[in-house]
């Protein structure tokens, strides 16, 4: 299992992307078109047309790593925001992988404390 390190953001690239493309093409898009740096160790997502494929680009330490999913029957939930990128949560991309909405209710609002001395 794998457990992303903390302060790990993910990054769509909203629209749709050539599923062509792989590790080098990729990267340039996040450095040009998303304005991002691909070496930040950050996520970035990407969706084709169809929305049956997703690709997820990463920089691990020494090299770039390329996760691919391809669903044989259904779509993912892509959001359909304009715009060229979208910041989510680990949890919401956990949504997206798995089908689900990432605008979905939650059950319970986030609740942050700090402490008072």
């Amino acid at each position: 299992m794998w457990y992303p390190p903390s302060g790990l953001k993910v990054y769509l690239s909203l629209g749709s992307t050539d599923m062509r493309k792989s590790i080098d093409g990729l990267s340039i898009l996040v450095a040009r078109h998303l304005n991002k740096d691909p070496f930040s160790g950050h996520l970035y997502v990407f969706c084709n047309r169809k929305r049956t494929i997703l690709k997820l680009l990463y920089w691990e330490s020494n090299g770039f790593c390329l996760w691919h999913k391809r669903l044989e029957k259904h779509r993912f939930r892509w959001p359909q925001e304009v715009g060229d990128v979208k910041e989510i949560r680990i949890r919401e991309l956990e949504w997206l992988i798995s089908g689900l909405d990432i605008y979905q209710v939650e059950a319970h609002k986030e609740l942050s404390y700090s402490t008072v001395y």
